[in-house]
C-alpha cells in the first residue's frame, strides 16, 4: 500500500484552464497602429490652392534700387543668383548699362557655402575673386593702427569685398576674411571675367574709362561726384529707383510621392475579416506618404519653406535659446495678419522654458477644438519634420497664409483619375503571374511663398539651455 504526501501534491485543477479556454475564444483586434503617425499640423493649416494644370506661376513685381550701396539677389528654392543690374554696386561696373553682358556675367557667379570659423580668403594670397554675401556674417581681419591683428570691418547680408580684382590683377589680400555665421555666398573668379571680357567690347571700353578716370573724381562708393548748389529754389536731381517685372517668374511644378502597394491575393482573400487587409494596408500607406508630404513641404530644397524664406526674412536668436523677444522679432517680419508659428515639439518646449524664467505663461488658443500653445494669440504649431541639428539647433517659422492674403499656400490637384483623397490617388495595376495584387499610390503637392514677406525663420535656436 503506497501512501502519498498530502504536502508534495500538487492541486488538480478543478475548471477548464486559461490556455485550453482560448482556443475556443475569439481575439478582439485593434487596427494596426503605426508610431510614425503625427499630428500633420501644417497640413491641416495651410490652405490649399487647386493646380489644374500641374504647375503655379508666381508673378511678381521685382523692385530694386541700384545705388543703395548693398547687392540684391533672388532665390528659387536653395538656388541663389544675383540680379543682373544690381552687379553695377560694383565700383568698376557702376553706370554700365548693358543688359546682355550683365545677365551673362550673372550667370558665372558661382554659390558657396560657409560655416562659422571657416575662412574665405587668407592674408598674402592672391587676389583673383570677387565675392558677394548673399547672406550670413563675415569679419575682415587684419593689422590695426597699433600693429595688431583687429577686426577691420564686419560685412552682411549685401556687402560684397574684391571688386577691385576686376581692374588689378596682380593684387593680394590684405585681410582675412572669417564666415562669423553660416554663409551663403557668390564669387566670381577673375579668369570668367576675363573671358567675358575678350568677348565684350563695350565692357572692356567701359572699364578703360574707369581706369583713366581713377578715384580722383569719385567717391567713397566709386560715383563720380556731382557738383550741387544749396540753399536757392531750383530743379535739383532726384534720386530714382528701378522697378520692374520678374522676366522668369518662379513657377512651381507639383511634386511626386509615390510608392507600389502590393497585397497577395490569398491574404485579401482569407484573411479579410475583422479588418479589411487592402484597406489597412492602403490607409497605412497613405499616413505615411502624408508624412513624407510635410517633410517635403518643409525640407526640400526647390519648394520646402525653409529652403524659400528669403535672406532679409532670416534672423537669428539674440542669445540662443527662443525667447519671447526673438518670437517678436519674428512678428516685425511678418506683421500683416501673421497666421501661425511652426516649430519642432522640442522648440516650443524650450520657448515654454523662456517663458516661465521670465515669468510668462501665454494662454492657449483653441484651434480646431484643439488647445495649442500661442504667443500673442498666434498659434505655435508643433512639427517633427524641422530639422534638430546634431548640437540641438533648430528654427522657428512664421507664415502668413492664402491667396487672398499674399501668403504661403500650398499646392495640388483635385479631381485626379482614381482619387482617394484630394491629391492623392490610388490606381489598380493588376495582378502578376505569382496571384499579387499591385496598387499605385500617388500624392502631388507643392508649396508657394507669393511674396518673400509672407514667410520668417528665426535661425540657430539653441535648445538645450538650462536654467
Amino acid at each position: 500500500m503506497t501512501v502519498t504526501d498530502p504536502a508534495n501534491t500538487e492541486q488538480a485543477p478543478q475548471s477548464l484552464g486559461r490556455a485550453a479556454a482560448r482556443t475556443l475564444a475569439t481575439t478582439t483586434k485593434s487596427l494596426p497602429q503605426m508610431q510614425g503617425i503625427s499630428t500633420r499640423w501644417l497640413l491641416k493649416a495651410l490652405p490649399w490652392t487647386d493646380v489644374t494644370a500641374g504647375s503655379y506661376r508666381v508673378n511678381r513685381r521685382l523692385s530694386y534700387a541700384v545705388g543703395d550701396g548693398r547687392v540684391t539677389f533672388t532665390t528659387t528654392g536653395s538656388h541663389v543668383r544675383v540680379i543682373p543690374p544690381e552687379l553695377g554696386e560694383l565700383a568698376p561696373l557702376r553706370g554700365y548699362d548693358d543688359d546682355d553682358v550683365l545677365t551673362e556675367l550673372a550667370t558665372r557667379f558661382t554659390q558657396h557655402h560657409y560655416q562659422p570659423g571657416d575662412t574665405l580668403v587668407e592674408f598674402g594670397s592672391p587676389a583673383d575673386q570677387v565675392f558677394l554675401i548673399a547672406h550670413g556674417k563675415i569679419t575682415k581681419i587684419g593689422t590695426g593702427a597699433y600693429g595688431d591683428h583687429t577686426t577691420l570691418a564686419t560685412l552682411a547680408d549685401g556687402d560684397y569685398f574684391g571688386d577691385t580684382t576686376l581692374t588689378h590683377t596682380d593684387g593680394i589680400w590684405e585681410f582675412t576674411a572669417k564666415a562669423v555665421t553660416a554663409c551663403t555666398v557668390l564669387t566670381l573668379p577673375r579668369t570668367a571675367f576675363d573671358d567675358l571680357l575678350t568677348h565684350s567690347p563695350t565692357l572692356q571700353h567701359h572699364l578703360d574709362t574707369y581706369r583713366a578716370r581713377g578715384t580722383a573724381a569719385a567717391n567713397d562708393h566709386g560715383e563720380a561726384e556731382i557738383t550741387l548748389a544749396s540753399g536757392h529754389d531750383g530743379e535739383p536731381h532726384l534720386p530714382a529707383t528701378f522697378v520692374d517685372y520678374d522676366a522668369a517668374p518662379r513657377e512651381y511644378e507639383l511634386s511626386l510621392a509615390q510608392t507600389v502597394l502590393r497585397v497577395h491575393s490569398r491574404v485579401a482573400d482569407l484573411y479579410n475579416q475583422p479588418h479589411n487587409q487592402i484597406e489597412q494596408q492602403l490607409r497605412l500607406t497613405v499616413e505615411a506618404l502624408r508624412e513624407r508630404q510635410e517633410h517635403e513641404l518643409v525640407n526640400n530644397t526647390d519648394f520646402g519653406l525653409l529652403h524659400n524664406a528669403d535672406f532679409a526674412q532670416r534672423i537669428p536668436t539674440r542669445t540662443g535659446p527662443p525667447t519671447p523677444d526673438d518670437l517678436d522679432e519674428l512678428l516685425t517680419l511678418v506683421w500683416k495678419d501673421p497666421a501661425f508659428f511652426l516649430a519642432h515639439p522640442a522648440t516650443i518646449a524650450a520657448f515654454g522654458r523662456e517663458c516661465s524664467q521670465a515669468g510668462l505663461y501665454p494662454t492657449p488658443v483653441d484651434l480646431g477644438g484643439h488647445q495649442v500653445p500661442a504667443w500673442r494669440g498666434i498659434p505655435l504649431l508643433p512639427c517633427n519634420k524641422i530639422p534638430v541639428s546634431d548640437t540641438r539647433t533648430s528654427s522657428i517659422l512664421l507664415m502668413r497664409t492664402g491667396e487672398a492674403a499674399q501668403g504661403v499656400i500650398g499646392l495640388h490637384q483635385t479631381g485626379l483619375p482614381d482619387e482617394y483623397q484630394p491629391g492623392l490617388n490610388v490606381r489598380f495595376m493588376g495582378i502578376n503571374d505569382q496571384a499579387v495584387i499591385s496598387y499605385l499610390v500617388s500624392a502631388y503637392y507643392s508649396a508657394a511663398v507669393l511674396v518673400p514677406d509672407a514667410l520668417a525663420v528665426l535661425e540657430s535656436v539653441e535648445l538645450g539651455r538650462e536654467h
